[in-house]
């Protein structure tokens, strides 16, 4: 006998779970200790029905189900019509959108390649169309637009016949991009990957972007990323593992993991699995713990967002068990203001000067900085008033015995010639 719950019936009635429910309730009481959620029989369920009269029936269709609630598909198309097949649902009677995906079957096609949760929190949807290229007809276009449609996007993931009800999402920037996907064949084709970004939904729900998702922290050999000399833009999507950044920051990220190599110390990748998804550091200086997050301007925008993602590491890294410091690497010196809010926050910021590199940190962070051993580092003794409180300047200029990143204790790092359009090394001074 099929199974019968609060959602299904919500569905069939076109009323609020919150009131069937609460019939629910008055007719059978609370439910059972141990119990998460009613389980009707057919005599229960028309109990409820009859508490309901067609007559109170909302006449326009409403959205009922609550983000997890699992009911058959069967019943989503019965409620709200719309194609029953293929993974694009586009019902008249609702301003939304129903998207599905099931990742066993998808792989038959092709889909499960670019289609999964992404370290950004958004999600890769791979759009409909089983032969040859993808196009914007029907489903695909309907997506598309949504936005634009003023449409929401309701995502079910599936399996069989069931549905579960992962939320509401809507387009991100860019809305879509295209790669090459094989079809049931093995052939070749041009696939429409959507980008979608939750409104309100419980991501956990969903695959991974790229595969299984790990239960704790993968650390591997740190390689020098691969650059491009087309600057790329924030949300640029790209295969997991794959890292693909500007010349600026490539090159950056590049002299410092080489000059930390040639110190001896150990730089690694750091995988780290969150509820949803997993992220990834610039680097992992394994040898003292720092999590190192690269940006290819000093920018308040670009500060902003290194903030983000360098706290964010640090706090699912320490919540695995790791000891880490979270770094921010610049290629050229910040406004004050901004060294003062990432001194509060015990961010440590490393930028390239005249060949080497200084470090700025915070007193607190200070410990962490003292452990870089042959001279990279030396616990500073004072703070710099210009820079706020609990800031430290550590440039050469400022004070000869504080930390700097050089080779020993007083070999620097010849200056290397810079292709245009790569790092300048930057001035003590803020511009």
């Amino acid at each position: 006998m099929p199974l019968i719950t609060p959602a299904s019936l919500s569905l069939e009635l076109q009323v609020d779970q919150k009131r069937i429910r609460n019939a629910l309730r008055e007719l059978y009481g609370t439910l059972p200790t141990g119990t998460t959620r009613w389980e009707l029989s057919e005599e229960q369920a028309d109990a409820v029905r009859s508490h309901f009269p067609a007559s109170e029936a909302s006449k326009e269709r409403q959205w009922t189900l609550e983000i997890g609630d699992i009911v058959r598909r069967r019943e989503i198309h019965d409620a709200f019509r719309g194609q029953q097949q293929g993974g694009i649902s586009t019902p008249k009677s609702i301003p939304a959108i129903l998207i599905f995906t099931d990742p066993k079957e998808g792989a038959k096609f092709g889909y499960d390649r670019f289609e999964g949760l992404r370290e950004d929190g958004s999600y890769s949807y791979t759009g409909e169309g089983q032969e040859g290229h993808h196009e914007f007809l029907r489903g695909n276009k309907a997506l598309r637009d949504a936005a634009a449609d003023g449409k929401t996007i309701r995502l079910f993931r599936t399996s069989g016949t069931m549905a579960t009800y992962v939320g509401a999402f809507t387009t991100g920037e860019p809305v879509y991009r295209t790669e090459s996907i094989p079809d049931a064949k093995g052939a070749q084709r041009l696939g429409i990957i959507f980008n979608l970004v939750p409104i309100d939904a419980d991501t956990t729900l969903l695959p991974p972007y790229g595969g299984e998702r790990s239960a704790s922290p993968m650390i591997t050999d740190w390689t020098e990323p691969r650059h491009s000399d087309t600057v790329v833009a924030q949300d640029e999507l790209v295969t997991t593992g794959e890292r693909v950044v500007s010349r600026v920051e490539f090159e950056l990220q590049a002299d410092f993991g080489r000059w930390l190599k040639s110190q001896g110390h150990v730089i690694k990748r750091l995988r780290l699995p969150t509820e949803s998804s997993t992220i990834e550091p610039d680097l992992y200086v394994e040898s003292n713990g720092w999590i190192v997050e690269a940006k290819k301007s000093s920018g308040r925008a670009y500060v902003r967002t290194a903030i983000g993602q360098v706290l964010d590491y640090a706090h699912i890294a320490r919540r695995a068990g790791l000891s880490v410091s979270p770094v921010v690497l610049l290629p050229g010196r910040p406004d004050g203001e901004l060294l003062q809010l990432m001194g509060t926050l015990d961010i440590v910021v490393i930028m390239p000067r005249n060949g080497r590199f200084d470090v700025i940190y915070s007193e607190s962070a200070a410990q962490d900085g003292a452990r870089f051993a042959n001279g990279i580092s030396k616990k500073p003794d004072t703070a710099n008033a210009q820079d706020g409180p609990g800031i430290t300047d550590t440039s050469e200029e400022m004070k000869q015995d504080h930390a700097t990143l050089q080779r020993g204790e007083n070999e620097q790092i010849p200056q290397r010639v810079l292709e245009p359009g790569g790092p300048t090394p930057s001035s003590d001074k803020a511009t």
